[in-house]
């Protein structure tokens, strides 16, 4: 199996109540990437750097079985750059720079040895490039998961709604659902969302966990409690991940091993917060996985007798 991964990787700039930092590497296909290769490889990365991205990252990437025949290195030009400055509660966040760079002209292709990939992550990117992408793809894949965010239902939604129609499971955060569906209750906004042509439906919210929906059938899982979030940037990035790159380890896309794959995405996504960037990523292990995952299953685990 092998899945691509479409995206940005960047650089950020991030100040949280626990601290700051200037200049991390970030973007949403790095993190995808550093959240999949745990189980899935080849990871064929399409994404646009300038001269400035570090070398030493591209190897570390390449040496958790990341392909990056599909990365374009712009010689003139510098990295897509954003700062952001989160707020006390670590839920909401001020955007204080954002400089697009090579990501202006990003126009991405997909490679020959790409070709006949079983997964693909669209990472959240303007809906023209996300359906360029799909349509250069000469087989279809097993499994195509979209992200996307508020900031393009405002200026392109036709343009989202045609990328709908080709995809099998999109991923929102709760306030995006409700944007997209006009409906204020998650479930009707599901309806809605899942009649505008995906299958499956994946509602991110945060401390308190997902909802999954697919016809009739909702899953809910928990966060993990987590007594300190040290900076949440590329959280949810990380969990799109873990959770697509179990889904091709497994090799099974049903609703009940989407359940797992969500779990398994959420416990990434908890060591992800643990650190500025994707640092804590880069420290783990498949014990240190295996640990977060079994806490995940006491957390929901009950027996109870109704006497």
């Amino acid at each position: 199996m092998s899945l691509i991964t479409v995206g940005t990787m960047a650089f950020d700039a991030i100040e949280t109540p626990f601290g700051k930092t200037d200049k991390i590497v970030g973007g949403s296909a790095l993190y995808v990437a550093y959240a999949a290769s745990n189980f899935i490889k080849p990871v064929q990365q399409i994404s646009i750097v300038g001269y400035d991205f570090p070398k030493e990252e591209m190897e570390e990437l390449k040496s958790r079985g990341v392909q990056l025949e599909g990365v374009e290195i712009v010689p003139d030009k510098k990295s897509f750059f954003w700062s952001g400055r989160y707020h006390e509660d670590m839920n909401s966040r001020d955007t204080l720079i954002t400089d697009l760079n090579v990501l202006a002209d990003f126009n991405p292709k997909i490679p020959d040895s790409y070709q006949g990939a079983e997964f693909l992550m669209l990472g959240n990117l303007s809906p023209d490039v996300q359906l360029s992408v799909i349509k250069q793809l000469k087989t279809r894949p097993k499994l195509i998961v979209m992200d996307t965010m508020n900031f393009w239902m405002e200026i392109a939604m036709d343009g989202l709604k045609e990328v709908l129609k080709h995809v099998d499971l999109l991923m929102v955060n709760d306030a995006e659902a409700r944007q997209l569906s006009g409906e204020f209750s998650l479930v009707k906004a599901a309806r809605k969302i899942i009649a505008m042509g995906p299958k499956y439906l994946i509602i991110k919210k945060g401390e308190h966990g997902a909802l999954l929906f697919h016809g009739d059938s909702v899953f809910s899982a928990p966060a993990l409690p987590l007594e300190e979030v040290f900076d949440p940037t590329g959280a949810g990035d990380t969990f799109a991940g873990g959770f697509i790159g179990f889904l091709a380890k497994t090799a099974d896309i049903s609703f009940e091993n989407m359940k797992r794959a969500i779990i398994v995405g959420s416990a990434l996504a908890s060591f992800c917060v643990e650190k500025f960037g994707p640092t804590r990523l880069k420290e783990i292990s498949s014990e240190d996985i295996e640990g977060r995952i079994q806490q995940f299953r006491e957390l929901v685990g009950f027996e109870i007798e109704l006497v």
